[in-house]
């Protein structure tokens, strides 16, 4: 059994607080928040004791679960791995890509485990869905919300679209090649709505959309490789497969044949994946624990997390640079 604390009690960290909670390999020995108000109501509502400082808990634990809002990740994570804890931390990793450098250096200098919070990876319809990935060639995704304060102290890129980048990069194996990229401030100082194209070194691309500003939540993704058609309703967690097929087979109420110009018959089918009804917080934060105490690389590590964050820096430039040519 390993010894966790929370960092963080706001709204997601409560969420943190009762999946570790249900989890019996670990001990939730605390948590500590900033604001005593809500402390202390947390410590009454969940009973769980609440610590008096950071390095306090920290010192307390095996493990340290951060979910602070992302300006204080990388204070958060410095402390924790400066004495050699496991570090759990919430999306995106950190502020800047420089921060994220300066911790992979600390994580691999103290040997310990990293695992960053992009929980759709845990998601039951991407799960479901994933052994019908391939080689995707178009990737496009809508991850649309209605308007909530927390997280615009980020742009949206680092708030939202950040788990579609995760997803991407998960199932595009290349490099990327180009970016072009918009988005404007509605409401706060930085991009509130941003769409990117990105293009990949195989000749795949992904156009993505992120607002938090729309009046009805959505995040979607539809996959199209040869032979293929995949769609993911992370929201709904639902996923449906439509594939290809030489020939055509009568035996299928479901499908549609096809007859192309040149003669050639094809036959489409149509599938929908059974959805395991898991908990993706839960999940991911059992599959931390499996890392640690099996050794091996988390299913989201901070290689990953430093990956998409670099990438969603390349797109706040290209929106910058889309934006200063709007501007002449």
């Amino acid at each position: 059994m390993l010894k966790i604390g929370v960092l963080g009690a706001g709204h997601l960290g409560k969420i943190h607080l009762d999946c570790i909670k249900q989890i019996k390999e670990y001990d939730l020995v605390g948590f500590y928040d900033p604001i005593e108000e809500t402390a202390r109501q947390v410590e009454a509502e969940m009973n769980v004791k609440c610590f008096d400082s950071i390095d306090s808990l920290i010192d307390a634990v095996d493990v340290v679960d951060i979910v602070t809002p992302t300006i204080r990740h990388f204070e958060c994570a410095l402390r924790a791995l400066q004495k050699r804890r496991h570090v759990f931390i919430e999306k995106p990793i950190v502020a800047t890509p420089e921060e994220a450098n300066e911790l992979k250096k600390l994580a691999d200098e103290a040997g310990v485990k990293v695992q960053v919070g992009h929980v759709e990876r845990f998601n039951p319809a991407f799960i479901a869905a994933g052994p019908f990935i391939g080689e995707p060639l178009f990737i496009e995704a809508h991850r649309l919300a209605q308007f909530n304060p927390r997280g615009t102290d980020v742009p949206v890129v680092l708030d939202l679209m950040v788990h579609d980048l995760d997803i991407l990069l998960s199932i595009v194996k290349s490099r990327v090649s180009h970016i072009s990229a918009s988005g404007v401030s509605i409401v706060s100082p930085t991009p509130d709505i941003t769409n990117v194209r990105i293009e990949f070194g195989n000749g795949a691309v992904a156009n993505l959309t992120a607002s938090r500003l729309s009046m009805k939540n959505m995040r979607k993704t539809r996959i199209f490789q040869k032979d293929a058609y995949i769609t993911i309703d992370f929201l709904n967690k639902k996923a449906e497969i439509f594939r290809i097929h030489d020939g055509v087979d009568d035996s299928n109420p479901l499908s549609i044949n096809l007859t192309l110009a040149d003669g050639k018959e094809k036959q489409i089918t149509f599938e929908i994946p059974e959805i395991q009804p898991i908990n993706a917080i839960k999940t991911e934060l059992e599959s931390f624990y499996g890392a640690i105490v099996h050794n091996t690389t988390p299913t989201v590590s901070i290689d990953d997390g430093i990956n998409v964050l670099q990438l969603a820096y390349r797109i706040l430039d290209a929106v910058g640079e889309s934006s200063a040519k709007v501007k002449k």
